[in-house]
């Protein structure tokens, strides 16, 4: 008689990437609160983001109007981030104007940014990119 065969594992969370060690827990959400890099206010809580890795290009971090004017210029490809499926999860972020179908979060308080990446034809997917903010 052949062993029983065990049972299926749920699906595992994305791995952590070096950059990314010690910030996210066994289910993918964000371990520790996230904070604006420059004035340290809270973004996010403890768990109410799921790692996701994803290419986007965020424009030179600025001031919000000059985050905007500067969209269509260069910036950098980031590949971490923080998913965030409903805008109410978030703590103190702030959006630019439109750029195309493209807003680019915000810090609420210093408008430093951005800090990621929201595009209106999916109403429900918010990315904060590790390499913007700070953890606590």
């Amino acid at each position: 008689m052949e062993p029983a065969a065990p049972p299926p594992s749920p699906p595992a969370a994305p791995a952590a990437a070096p950059g990314s060690a010690g910030l996210v827990c066994a289910q993918g959400r964000n371990l520790r609160a996230v904070l604006g890099q420059r004035c340290g206010s809270r973004v996010l809580l403890p768990g109410a983001a799921t790692f996701a890795r994803r290419e986007l290009l965020l424009p030179a971090m600025r001031k919000k109007a000059a985050a905007a004017a500067a969209a269509g210029g260069g910036g950098d490809v980031l590949r971490e981030h923080w998913l965030v499926r409903d805008m109410f999860s978030f703590e103190n972020v702030g959006f630019t104007r439109d750029v195309g179908n493209i807003k680019f979060l915000v810090c609420a308080d210093c408008e430093a940014g951005p800090i990621g990446w929201h595009c209106l034809d999916d109403k429900d997917s918010f990315y904060v990119a590790l390499e913007r903010v700070t953890h606590e």
